[in-house]
């Protein structure tokens, strides 16, 4: 069983506990993990929901440093949730519901985030290497500083986002909406632009407005 670890009750410590963990463990035992939990974030989902619907019994989804390697939340409405530095490797984020949540220094790697909300969400820090974000909303989006390297950003809306520092090296961001994004400083090595949406875009080395 996963215990997830608050930060409120252990300070800073930022793990997710593994009870009888084999040594060299790699995807096997992260599905035989998530296959644990499962019952345990449906009951967090639960009572998050509960949280949005201000009901007295809810409780905001603490899910900080967790363990969700490879994980089924598509659909999951997670407005508002803390999942400060949690694992999502390869998890199914379609159409999930992450806005204004707390995503920093998350493991979003080959995650699955097509059509997902994200606007406002904070992934400061946040690796996407290889994420699939095509049509998701990533409007007012924290990204200073993520690794969005060969990410998919196809038709995805970045408006206002800031992207200061970030590493979009061989991303796709064909049919992009990138009207009034910070992208100073960020690396667009390989980066085709033909097509996408740069009004009132702050540009990476130039410090000026298209």
């Amino acid at each position: 069983m996963l215990e997830i670890i608050s930060p409120r009750k252990q300070g800073m410590t930022r793990i997710a506990r593994r009870l009888n963990k084999p040594t060299g463990a790699k995807a096997p035992f992260h599905t035989e993990i998530n296959t644990m939990i499962k019952q345990e974030l449906d009951k967090i989902l639960e009572l998050h929901a509960l949280f949005l619907s201000e009901n007295d019994a809810g409780k905001k989804a603490d899910l900080f440093s967790a363990d969700l390697y490879g994980a089924d939340l598509s659909g999951a409405d997670l407005r508002g949730a803390n999942l400060y530095g949690a694992c999502l490797y390869s998890a199914d984020l379609r159409g999930a519901d992450l806005s204004c949540a707390n995503l920093r220094g998350a493991n979003l790697h080959k995650a699955d985030l097509r059509g997902a909300e994200l606007h406002g969400t904070c992934l400061r820090d946040a690796c996407l290497h290889d994420a699939n974000l095509r049509k998701a909303d990533l409007r007012s989006a924290n990204l200073r500083k993520a690794d969005l390297t060969c990410a998919n950003l196809r038709d995805a809306d970045l408006s206002d986002a800031d992207l200061t520092g970030a590493n979009l090296r061989g991303a796709s961001l064909l049919g992009a909406n990138l009207r009034d994004a910070n992208l100073f400083d960020a690396d667009l090595s390989g980066v085709d632009l033909d097509g996408v949406n740069l009004s009132g875009t702050i540009l990476a080395d130039k410090n000026e407005e298209i």
